[in-house]
């Protein structure tokens, strides 16, 4: 059982260092930050431990578009607009040690993206124990990276009296619901990577009353069914589909938007598409259907877009994620998750319409498949 962080008392974080994990990967365009709804739901645990006279010292990570490592510094400058914060670029250094020298009670550090230390990808042993000396005692607020078996989340817990942060907390009592839902349950994943969702699929095939499957997922479950699905794309892989296929609860999209090799873009049903053809979005008829599949639900999941928003196809998801908020005004438990799916709504009229918005994305999927987390595990432990 996990035990988290507001449940100590003040004399037990007071002049504490704490060694905070938090999931601080945000998009940064040119220097800025895209969306700060990430940063915005870990203030409370730094809030929290900065009233109880704890020295915070923040460790995270943050990569590009590309997956490669990059510089925490625009995150830096996001969270000066909280509190007095200061920024670390090395570990284990004399510089670095002089900082955390000099920390008073309430102040805030932020070092360098974990991810410049080989050790942290690899859960290295030294790396873990250098990493465990910079703090009392270690707090994981970081749900969204806790599939990782990385030294900063399965590592120092098995060095450092460990924690939970009150984030934390929230995703999973929330995410936990879907676990024993109320019915009808509907849920609905969009995306792409067949092949990470399609264990999703198959256990809330049993689980929900309806599991939609649109986006590029959709495409091969299109391909499997004997349609042409032209130049769309596609998970690599032989996901032996049939028994899925066949399933009465599964529920796929009605028609679809196609843009040609001319860039015209129109509606077809999904046996319809030519050769030339790209599979974009959703149609507007599957949008009828969607609003029919959750009307009356007392719990719906959402995870993944309907449509390639990066080329400007992001009206159907905005409308599903409107639908599923006026669900949710009627008293259905509605969650969502996931990067893209975060990215492609306008999070700043929609988020507090939602019963919870998860920060996690892969480590969503995992924990609704495996009801668990490495991260989660070392907690427990």
């Amino acid at each position: 059982m996990i035990k988290y962080v507001d449940e100590l008392e003040k004399e037990d974080l007071k002049g504490k260092r704490v060694l905070l994990r938090l999931d601080l990967n945000v998009a940064v365009n040119d220097g800025q930050i895209v969306d700060d709804f990430d940063i915005q739901r870990v203030i409370p645990t730094i809030d929290f431990l900065r009233e109880k006279g704890s020295q915070i010292i923040i460790i995270a990570h943050i990569e590009n578009s590309n997956g490669e490592a990059t510089t925490l510094l625009p995150v830096f400058d996001s969270l000066k607009g909280y509190f007095p914060i200061e920024f670390c670029p090395t570990y284990f250094t004399p510089e670095s040690v002089d900082k955390l020298l000099k920390m008073d009670n309430k102040s805030v550090l932020l070092f360098e993206n974990l991810r410049i230390n080989r050790g942290e990808k690899e859960n290295d042993p030294e790396f873990m124990k250098k990493l465990s000396a910079m703090g009392d005692i270690f707090v994981n607020d970081a749900f969204g990276v806790s599939h990782r078996e990385h030294a900063s989340i399965v590592g120092v817990p098995r060095l450092l009296p460990h924690y939970g942060g009150l984030l934390m907390r929230q995703e999973i009592e929330h995410l936990s619901q879907v676990l024993n839902p109320k019915h009808p349950f509907v849920f609905v994943l969009g995306g792409a990577k067949f092949e990470t969702k399609l264990p999703l699929i198959k256990k809330y095939l049993d689980k929900a009353d309806s599991v939609f499957v649109g986006g590029a997922l959709a495409n091969n479950i299109f391909k499997e069914k004997g349609y042409e699905v032209g130049k769309s794309f596609l998970s690599n892989g032989d996901f032996n589909l049939k028994k899925i296929i066949n399933n009465p609860k599964l529920a796929i999209p009605e028609d679809v938007t196609v843009e040609g090799s001319d860039s015209k873009v129109e509606f077809k049903k999904p046996d319809e598409v030519s050769k030339n053809e790209c599979i974009v979005d959703a149609g507007p008829e599957t949008m009828k259907q969607l609003k029919a599949l959750l009307k009356g639900a007392k719990t719906i999941v959402w995870n993944g877009p309907l449509g390639n928003y990066e080329k400007g196809f992001g009206d159907k998801t905005e409308s599903l994620a409107e639908m599923i908020a006026a669900e949710t005004s009627k008293g259905s438990t509605g969650i969502i998750g996931g990067g893209d799916t975060l990215a492609t709504i306008n999070l700043s009229k929609l988020s507090h319409k939602f019963s919870f918005v998860s920060t996690g994305g892969g480590a969503m999927l995992d924990y609704l498949v495996n009801e668990t987390l490495p991260g989660i595990r070392a907690l427990e432990s």
